[in-house]
C-alpha cells in the first residue's frame, strides 16, 4: 500500500469511525434509559406483580411488540415525520440516531422485563414485609438483584445497534457501514471494505469483552460502591 493510498484510507475511515461511535453511543444511551423505564412499567403492571394494571400492561406491551416485529428498514421509513420533528431533518446522522433509538427501545424494554422476572420472588416479598415502598423495591432490590442479567442484555443490545448502524446510508448518514458499501462494494475498493469490517469486528469484540467482565464482576463492584457510600 502506497503512502498516498494510506492517507486516503485514513481520511475516509477515521471520520466514519467517529461517526459510527457517536451514533452507537447516543442511540444506546437513550434506548437503554427509555427501554429500562418501560421494562420496569411492564414488570410492575403485569398480573400478580407489585402494581398490576392489565390495561396499561396491554397497551405498552402491544406497542413494544409492534416495535420489535417491525423490520428496521421499514421502521426508518414509517417514522420519518417523527424523526424530522425530533432531529430537524429526515436524513443525516442525527436522524439516524433517532431511528436507531426507536428501533432499540422495544428490544431493551422486553429484555429488561425478562431480567426483572429472574429476581427471586422471595426477596421481593421479604422487602414488602419490611415495609419497603415500590420505589425502594425497584431501586434497592429489583435493579441490584438483576444487575448481572441487565449488563449481559445491555451488551447484546449495543452489539445489535452496531450492526444496525451499518444501514446509516439509507437515510444519507455516514459511518463505517456506508463507507464499506459505497467505496468497498460499489467502487471495488477491497482495502476500504476490509478495514471498515475489521474496525466493526474490533468494536463488537471490545463491547463483548467489557460487557462480560462487568457482568462477571458486578457483585464485587456493587459491594465496593456500597461500602464507599456508607463510609462517606
Amino acid at each position: 500500500m502506497t503512502s498516498n493510498r494510506a492517507a486516503e484510507l485514513k481520511a475516509l475511515i477515521l471520520p466514519a469511525t467517529i461517526d459510527t461511535l457517536t451514533m452507537v453511543f447516543y442511540s444506546s444511551f437513550f434506548a437503554i434509559i427509555i427501554g429500562t423505564v418501560l421494562g420496569i412499567v411492564l414488570y410492575l403492571s403485569k398480573p400478580g406483580s407489585l402494581r398490576p394494571n392489565r390495561f396499561l400492561n396491554f397497551i405498552i406491551g402491544a406497542i413494544v411488540n409492534i416495535g420489535r416485529s417491525m423490520p428496521f428498514i421499514i421502521l426508518i421509513i414509517i417514522i420519518i415525520p417523527f424523526t424530522k420533528l425530533i432531529a430537524g431533518s429526515s436524513i443525516g446522522n442525527n436522524a439516524f440516531i433517532v431511528s436507531l433509538t426507536i428501533a432499540a427501545i422495544p428490544f431493551v424494554a422486553r429484555i429488561m422485563e425478562a431480567s426483572f422476572a429472574e429476581v427471586d420472588s422471595g426477596v421481593i416479598e421479604a422487602a414488602k414485609a419490611m415495609g419497603a415502598s415500590v420505589f425502594q423495591i425497584v431501586t434497592r432490590v429489583l435493579l441490584p438483584e438483576s444487575s448481572q442479567s441487565i449488563i449481559s442484555n445491555i451488551t447484546i443490545t449495543v452489539i445489535n445497534i452496531v450492526g444496525y448502524s451499518a444501514m446509516a446510508g439509507t437515510v444519507g448518514g455516514t459511518g463505517l457501514g456506508p463507507v464499506a458499501i459505497r467505496y468497498g462494494y460499489v467502487k471495488f475498493q477491497a482495502d476500504t471494505l476490509f478495514f471498515s469490517v475489521l474496525i466493526l469486528i474490533i468494536f463488537v469484540q471490545l463491547i463483548q469483552t467489557i460487557g462480560s467482565y462487568a457482568s462477571n464482576n458486578i457483585v464485587n463492584l456493587t459491594h465496593t460502591i456500597s461500602k464507599w457510600v456508607k463510609k462517606y
